[in-house]
């Protein structure tokens, strides 16, 4: 089953047309890793499929469900109420973590389960328990972000993430902020995620990585789809000149 399907997306920010026609879609269990220079396109196609960012024109399509239609050459989107619960369907791990600051790491994690999905405390926080066990910070739950090095922070964003349980989750460059020691730490997390069959789609600068876990690997530039496949045929022999020099200016 498709967990997300995009048709025809187009996206302006004033006169710069930033997403031009794109579709894509992510079947249930896979992995895309999204690949492209700065500018390309690649955080705003994440945006509009989480809903942070509305479309000009495209539908999306959750679980079957035609979420955003089409009429007329525009995008038309739901009510607020009928959104929220499509939101249900995916987790987001930001770049920049985006944690309460003055919530503990408990509460931070706990927080949405029990507001937005009315579920009972304690079944959460024995869940919340084994999540922290996971991502490696059981000894964490009383802490605040400001204690935390960035890796951790992530890692608790990562876990409240898991904690909706969402049937996708989407990574927006989740380790640009993070030097290499801890990137290291959040690509081990994100690989085991990818060994559970946990659907997944990862907007990222790491190479290596994106070849070792994903399934299918996108490269974008300019607004566009240039080159998509398995990450043999893109990463290793790509046929695009455009992927082929931004490959190269990495050294692959």
């Amino acid at each position: 089953m498709k967990v997300i399907e995009m048709n025809h997306v187009k996206k302006s920010f004033g006169n710069k047309e930033v997403l031009k026609d794109i579709s894509f879609a992510v079947e249930e269990g896979e992995v895309v890793s999204i690949i492209g220079p700065s500018g390309s396109g690649k955080s705003t196609l994440l945006r509009c499929a989480t809903f942070l960012e509305r479309m000009d024109g495209g539908t999306i399509t959750y679980m079957n469900e035609e979420v955003v239609r089409e009429h007329l050459g525009r995008s038309v989107y739901p009510t607020q109420k009928q959104l929220r619960q499509v939101c249900n369907c995916f987790g987001l791990v930001f770049q920049n973590f985006n944690l309460f600051p003055h919530y503990s790491v408990l509460k931070n994690i706990m927080d949405a389960p029990m507001s937005i999905q009315k579920r009972n405390e304690k079944e959460v926080y024995e869940e919340v328990k084994e999540l922290l066990l996971k991502v490696g910070l059981s000894d964490k739950e009383n802490a605040y972000p400001c204690e935390l090095s960035g890796g951790q922070q992530q890692r608790v964003a990562i876990a409240r993430a898991l904690a909706m349980k969402p049937k996708m989750l989407y990574f927006d460059e989740p380790t640009s902020a993070l030097d290499p020691e801890l990137t290291a730490e959040i690509l081990k997390i994100m690989k085991e995620l990818a060994a559970e069959n946990m659907t997944m789609v990862i907007v990222t600068h790491e190479i290596d990585f994106a070849k070792a876990v994903s399934d299918r690997v996108i490269f974008m530039d300019e607004g566009v789809i240039v080159e998509e496949g398995s990450p043999r045929d893109v990463i290793d022999h790509p046929r695009n000149l455009r992927t082929q020099e931004f490959l190269k200016k990495l050294n692959y």
